[in-house]
């Protein structure tokens, strides 16, 4: 596997608008919906249903804001890239570093949950931890080998599984809304007095932990595909937005109706203890066998396998280009940009993605250990982006925009303050972790970048002045998660209540809000920005003319 990079290699732009936006669903529609349903209703009971219209209005606004960003500067790895261009190295690596965090581990948790439904017909998973980390390492491979032929064989196959996967969900809705009976499940009454009962039995903070925590939010974050791979489409400036809204509103309504109609197809006789108590290990599947649906649960356990599998696909490509951006940014040594002279990927970027992907399998044994942590890291780079489109709308007005958001100065804050409750919601026991990793990295990376004949980008003082701001915001958050309130329960947050529900809530959205507007304040006009939004103008007129 010869991996050169010269002038004559170069990412080829070989994705269409369907690509992008199958890229985009195909990172949605995997694991999220065949556990998602199941540890919603533990969290919120029927109730998760409003936990996925929140989520989803979430990731709308934050997808409406990248829509705008990917139009005005198409980038391979893009979540990385424009807080570079908008604040400079330190904020830059912060934001790129938690991006690989959290999208390198994707791969992993989608191993796993096709491994966890295969246990279905290969029992001797679920007895031998060994087996169960081969299986999974060799997925991992198998995704790593279908990327390394080329962004259009990538394409090419997550195409064709996208669309064959998505049927089976859209299948499930319709089959369960004429056949489930239980539709009373909605107003679930307990027959004992100390079982929560009714629509919401554990209240707001239910609901508000289902979405941080249940893989809610981390079923919709897969729109981000088209942000990442938008480098290598045809049209990336008229097609990238479009892929974007469109995932995440087909995205919106089908995790609403799985939700629904997951509700009512929970038999009485599992509820006895209450939703808290419900338990699955393939919950779609064995609630159509305990409806009689034999035929429907066998389907669902070989898309169980299918659905995971290409979203982790999906993941191992995108993670690619994040380290590739990453390089671009100088965070990385100049090896990490080499593209596979016959494919034209980041070959690098595809091994280290494997490496770190095969590592997370071994300390975070289930799915749902690991949802929490990638839904916080995820969310947290997100966070920029309505920042930097901000601040691009100081810097750079005059750019060229296919999708010009209307609303900008609404939508962004009030994106910003939600993403912010989200990651508070996740709570201390994860988000401490977050953020050590976060700043600990980048603390090494300034060592390692001040040391003299590195290739690596400085940070200098103006990175440093514009990212304080970050610095602050990240303290705030860990401060919150530990002194606040308790009230989204062991063992996610273990705050000390010194500021108590919903004052708590009330705080973080007001500090949310300072935050954003000092984030604007700190962006400002740097070369790299001025080199971006020139390279989009010149790729564009060259795509007008050809």
């Amino acid at each position: 596997m010869k991996s050169e990079v010269g002038s004559q290699v170069g990412l080829k732009k070989e994705m269409s608008r369907l690509d992008l936006t199958m890229a985009g669903l195909g990172a949605i529609i995997g694991s999220g919906w065949l556990f998602g349903v199941l540890y919603a209703a533990n969290d919120a009971g029927p109730a998760a249903i409003v936990s996925w219209l929140i989520g989803g209005v979430a990731v709308a606004l934050i997808g409406l804001v990248y829509a705008e960003l990917s139009g005005m500067i198409p980038e391979a790895g893009g979540i990385a890239r424009y807080p570079h261009f908008t604040h400079g190295s330190l904020t830059g690596f912060m934001m790129g570093w938690a991006a690989f965090i959290a999208y390198a581990t994707v791969p992993a948790i989608e191993a796993e949950a096709v491994i966890q439904y295969s246990e279905h017909y290969i029992p001797g998973f679920s007895s031998s931890t060994l087996a169960r980390f081969v299986a999974e390492a060799v997925l991992l491979v198998i995704f790593f080998l279908i990327n390394y032929y080329g962004v259009k064989a990538f394409a090419k196959t997550n195409t064709v599984v996208t669309s064959i996967k998505f049927i089976m969900p859209t299948l499930t809705v319709l089959v369960f809304l004429f056949v489930a009976p239980h539709w009373s499940n909605l107003s679930y009454h307990a027959t004992s007095a100390s079982i929560p009962s009714g629509f919401a039995p554990y209240g707001i903070t239910g609901v508000l932990k289902a979405v941080a925590l249940s893989g809610v939010v981390f079923a919709y974050l897969g729109f981000r595909q088209a942000v990442d791979l938008a480098g290598e489409a045809r049209n990336p400036q008229r097609d990238a937005p479009r892929a974007i809204i469109t995932a995440i509103a087909i995205a919106i309504v089908l995790y609403a109706m799985l939700q629904v109609v997951f509700i009512i197809g929970v038999p009485a006789t599992d509820l006895t203890k209450g939703w808290a108590a419900l338990s699955f290990s393939g919950p779609f599947a064995q609630v159509a066998s305990a409806l009689g649906l034999g035929w429907l649960a066998t389907l669902l356990y070989a898309d169980a396998v299918l659905s995971p599998a290409g979203t982790g696909n999906v993941y191992l490509a995108s993670t690619a280009r994040v380290v590739y951006a990453l390089a671009n940014n100088k965070y990385l040594h100049p090896v990490f940009r080499k593209l596979n002279a016959r494919s034209s990927v980041p070959f690098l970027g595809l091994v280290a993605t494997l490496i770190v992907g095969i590592l997370a399998l071994l300390p975070f044994p289930t799915w749902q250990s690991l949802v929490g942590v990638i839904s916080a890291a995820t969310v947290f780079t997100y966070m920029i982006g309505p920042i930097s489109a901000s601040v691009l709308r100081k810097t750079h007005d005059d750019a060229h925009r296919p999708f010009r958001l209307g609303g900008m100065p609404v939508i962004s804050p009030l994106a910003f303050v939600i993403g912010t409750l989200i990651i508070y919601w996740t709570g201390w026991s994860i988000d401490w972790k977050l953020v050590v990793a976060i700043l600990g990295g980048s603390i090494i990376y300034a060592i390692v970048a001040s040391r003299p004949n590195t290739s690596l980008v400085k940070v200098d003082g103006a990175s440093m002045k514009s990212a304080a701001w970050l610095v602050l915001y990240l303290l705030f958050l860990l401060a919150m998660t530990y002194f606040g309130s308790a009230a989204f329960g062991s063992p996610y947050n273990h705050g000390k209540g010194l500021i108590e529900y919903p004052l708590d809530l009330v705080v973080v959205a007001v500090a949310g809000l300072i935050f954003y507007y000092a984030g604007v304040a700190s962006g400002r006009r740097t070369e790299e920005s001025e080199a971006a939004v020139a390279n989009a103008a010149a790729n564009r007129l060259a795509s007008e003319g050809s």
